[in-house]
C-alpha cells in the first residue's frame, strides 16, 4: 500500500510515508511554523519516493488530542488533500500514538494540555493490538485516574511537564517514563495501515479532530496571565 502519514499535535512536525515496501519520514520541530511547512515537506517527501499524491492509497493523520491549532491543522490538511485526489482518510488518537512510539507493551500517555492539565489515557498492548485501559480525558496531572498492576511506562510529554505529580500517583505502578517520546507520524501511518486494509477508512469529508477540551479560547485575565490552549 502507498499510505501518507501526519501530524503537528505538539510542537514536531512529523511525517511518514509507506509506499509498498519502502518508507520515507520527515521529523523537525516546527512550533507555530507548521501551518506553513507542512505542504512543501509534504511535496518533498512525494517526490523523494517518486510518487504522486494521486498514486496514494489513503492519508493517515493525528486526529488529537493535541494543541488546538496542531490538531486543526493536521485534520485541515489530511481532507483537503483527501478531497482533492479523492482518497481516503484515517484518523488516530495521537496518546495511541505515542504508546506505539514508545515500543512498549502498557503505557500511561500524556501530553501537555496547558492551564494546568494533561490529556491522558493509558493502554496495554496484546497480540499486537492496543486495548484502552484508561479512556482519553483531558484533567489535572493530580486528578489522573489510579491504575492497576505493574510494569506501566510513562510516555509523553506531559510527563516532562507533570512528571513529579504523576510519578507520585504511579509509584507503585511505573518501571519507567519516557518523556521525550512524541506522536509519530510512523506510528500514526502503522495503527491505521489495518483500518485502510480492512476497507474502513473514511471519506476526506468526514475526517475530524479528536476534541476533549471543549474550550477553544482564554479569557483576557488567563491571556495575561500567559495561559495556552
Amino acid at each position: 500500500m502507498k499510505i501518507l502519514a501526519l501530524d503537528t499535535s505538539t510542537e514536531f512536525l512529523s511525517l511518514a510515508l509507506q509506499v509498498d515496501d519502502k518508507s520515507f519520514s520527515h521529523q523537525q520541530q516546527a512550533g507555530t511554523a507548521a501551518s506553513e511547512l507542512i505542504l512543501p515537506k509534504i511535496q518533498a517527501l512525494l517526490d523523494s519516493a517518486n510518487v504522486k499524491l494521486k498514486d496514494l492509497n489513503g492519508i493517515a493523520f493525528g486526529a488529537g488530542p493535541g494543541s488546538f491549532t496542531g490538531v486543526r491543522i493536521a485534520c485541515g490538511v489530511a481532507q483537503g488533500l483527501g478531497f482533492g485526489a479523492s482518497l481516503p482518510v484515517v484518523g488516530v488518537n495521537t496518546l495511541m500514538a505515542l504508546a506505539e512510539a514508545s515500543g512498549e507493551d502498557k503505557v500511561i500517555a500524556c501530553l501537555d494540555a496547558r492551564m494546568g492539565e494533561s490529556y491522558h489515557a493509558a493502554f496495554e498492548k496484546k497480540n499486537n493490538e492496543w486495548f484502552e485501559v484508561s479512556k482519553t480525558i483531558v484533567c489535572k496531572p493530580e486528578a489522573a485516574p489510579v491504575l492497576e498492576g505493574s510494569e506501566w511506562v510513562g510516555v509523553g510529554g506531559g510527563w516532562a511537564v507533570y512528571g513529579e505529580v504523576l510519578s507520585k500517583i504511579y509509584a507503585e505502578n511505573l518501571i519507567k517514563t519516557m518523556p521525550e517520546v512524541s506522536p509519530r507520524a510512523e506510528a500514526i501511518l502503522t495503527l491505521a495501515q489495518p483500518i485502510f486494509v480492512a476497507g474502513l477508512a473514511k471519506p476526506a469529508s468526514e475526517a475530524a479532530p479528536i476534541y476533549i477540551r471543549n474550550r477553544v479560547a482564554l479569557t483576557s485575565q488567563e491571556r495575561e496571565q500567559g495561559l495556552r490552549l
